[in-house]
């Protein structure tokens, strides 16, 4: 007998302020949801949106209140901007279909991010193909490009790099991207090249604390032909982690705080944070003003902004 259930996910629907969806989308990521979707396709300023939180399970409905109340206090915007809540069940298929709707390729600095089934022109920047899932990373959202455009702009070749928190693998296929560009064409000029040889390229390591977005990290990763240049684990850094040339931690404030010790010790050169709102900067300078890093580059995108720390 064939099992013919599909996976289901629970949604909680918000209706909002074209202003506030920032804020309603904060507090669905402080929730811990497994994804976000804001559906503001063909709709003026002065309409409506709806928020969409992707959940394995639904928050307490006082935690969600709270949540959102936070979210509009920070964000400086009024109660009235959220309408009304909604929660529903939606399938695996329903899902894939949407994204299929709205995500189209999103180019940022070196690389463009593409679902699967999109064409993409001819082009010299590096294509990353990102299967859309309940994993937080497909190149939409600030935080995400905060962190590939420093990539770009910063990553050298030979350099191993760590990727915390690592959602759908975006940031560590990147870098593999980049590594792999970068020996390529040293070993073109060193007349090494071989055809559909796969280089040598420096440590890369990925770790989330979510199963299931590991599971699909190494999906994409071998979708791009990097999956044998990434090692993926599900977990966090700990003591036993060996030091990096170049880190990486996408995560959120109250995250990165109390690991932030560790960070800045597995760092040789670069730790690059992000997940921060930019009205939680004073709290990111404070803290590494701490650790007497005053070296430091703040770059904002939108509501959010990343701090990059040059160790040497």
């Amino acid at each position: 007998m064939n099992d013919t259930s599909e996976k289901k996910w629970l949604a909680v629907d918000i209706e909002t302020s074209a202003d506030a969806v920032d804020a309603v989308e904060y507090a669905l990521n402080a929730l811990d949801a497994l994804g976000t979707e804001i559906d503001s396709l063909r709709k003026s300023a002065d309409e409506s949106q709806r928020v969409t939180g992707y959940f394995h399970q639904l928050p307490d409905a006082e935690e969600l209140s709270r949540e959102i109340d936070l979210g509009l206090k920070i964000y400086d915007q009024p109660a009235a901007t959220v309408y009304a809540i909604a929660m529903r069940e939606v399938l695996d298929a329903d899902w894939l279909a949407e994204w299929k709707r709205h995500w189209k390729p999103t180019e940022i600095g070196k690389f463009i991010i593409a679902p699967p089934w999109s064409d993409v022109a001819e082009t010299d920047k590096i294509v990353i193909r990102i299967e859309p899932n309940m994993a937080f990373g497909t190149g939409t959202h600030e935080t995400t490009q905060l962190c590939l455009t420093a990539i770009g702009e910063n990553y050298r070749n030979g350099q191993t790099f760590l990727d915390i928190g690592t959602g759908t693998g975006i940031l560590a296929i990147a870098v593999a991207n980049l590594a792999t560009e970068y020996t390529e064409k040293d070993e073109r000029r060193n007349q090494n090249y071989l055809p559909n040889s796969v280089p040598s390229v420096a440590k890369i390591l990925a770790c989330d604390t979510d199963v299931d977005s590991v599971k699909i990290a190494k999906v994409n990763a071998d979708a791009n032909g990097v999956g044998g240049l990434i090692e993926f684990f599900d977990g966090s850094i700990s003591d036993a982690t060996p030091v990096f040339d170049f880190v990486c931690a996408n995560l959120t404030i109250d995250v990165i705080v109390p690991i932030l010790p560790m960070l800045i010790d597995k760092t040789k050169s670069i730790l690059l944070l992000s997940g921060v709102l930019a009205e939680q900067e004073s709290v990111i300078t404070t803290e590494l003003l701490k650790f007497y890093i005053s070296n430091f580059e703040i770059t904002k995108a939108g509501e959010w902004i990343s701090a990059l720390i040059r160790k040497v």
